[in-house]
């Protein structure tokens, strides 16, 4: 597992994929945003998007789980600080495949044994069209008895 210090800003890393099905994305939404679009076919078809679409919501979860999949399980992850600058691109939709990449933006360590690292993640679907796009912050571990005085700071 990657330590603060084996991660390098710019490197980029694709994600695996994830089939969104109708009965995943109903499901979903039921339980956490149960909104017409998101959970009544007959609803969404005669609204604004045509058809049913997943919470946005949902999307971050997707995007999560292959960002941790991908990325994060690799690192020593002590937790996430924050979501930057999180848009929903276009809808997510019913037999949509999603992908993407996790693109590391900054590395800041801090005199307590770890550091923030930033993370540009872009969620597409299988047209390569950006569904979602945000940066990720995370604190990661420093090596075990690393210098960590050197380098960005971390406020």
């Amino acid at each position: 597992m990657d330590y603060a210090e084996d991660i390098t800003v710019g490197e980029t890393r694709r994600f695996g994929k994830h089939s969104v099905s109708e009965a995943e994305l109903v499901d979903f939404a039921r339980e956490w945003d149960p909104q017409s679009f998101h959970i009544d076919r007959a609803a969404a078809e005669s609204g604004v998007y045509g058809g049913l679409i997943a919470s946005g919501i949902h999307t971050l979860a997707i995007g999560q789980r292959l960002a941790v999949d991908a990325v994060y399980a690799q690192w020593h992850v002590i937790a996430g600080r924050r979501l930057v600058e999180v848009r929903f691109l276009r809808p997510v939709r019913v037999g949509d495949t999603l992908s993407g990449t996790n693109t590391v933006r900054e590395v800041a360590v801090d005199d307590k044994g770890r550091a923030q690292v930033a993370n540009d993640v872009v969620l597409v679907n299988q047209a390569d069209k950006p569904v979602l796009s945000m940066t990720v912050e995370v604190l990661v571990r420093a090596r075990p008895g690393a210098d960590t005085a050197r380098g960005p700071r971390l406020s």
